[in-house]
């Protein structure tokens, strides 16, 4: 069996945050600009940096879904991992959700589904 694919994912900005974090799945899940070829249910390995936070959060994810580099409405192609149901994901899902805070209900679009 393949080990699991590793990514770095350092998001500076809240905004950034914004459009690559996956609300909807219920333990929380980070999209990922990436051209590389991914399978849906793939384990991947990501090391993320949240902003304003020099801690590194390790997260082993599945592929949820896949944007295509084709994908309509300019949206850029990657994959949607979402967290495993485990303590450190409702800690990190958390954290998350407290840097976002109010902007989370906000109409705009994301790079999520």
């Amino acid at each position: 069996m393949a080990r699991p694919s590793v990514i770095q994912l350092a998001i500076k900005e809240k905004a950034a945050l914004y459009v690559a974090y996956i609300p909807m799945f219920t333990e929380g899940g980070i999209f990922i600009p990436t051209a590389r070829e991914h399978r849906l249910g793939e384990e991947i390995y990501v090391l993320l940096s949240l902003p304003d936070d020099p801690q590194r959060y390790p997260v082993a994810g599945k592929v949820a879904w896949i944007t295509p580099a084709d994908a309509a409405g300019n949206r850029t192609q990657g994959v949607g991992i979402r967290f495993p149901k485990d303590e450190k994901s409702i800690q990190l899902k958390a954290k998350i959700e407290a840097i976002l805070g109010t902007s989370l209900t906000s109409e705009r679009p994301t790079q999520t589904i």
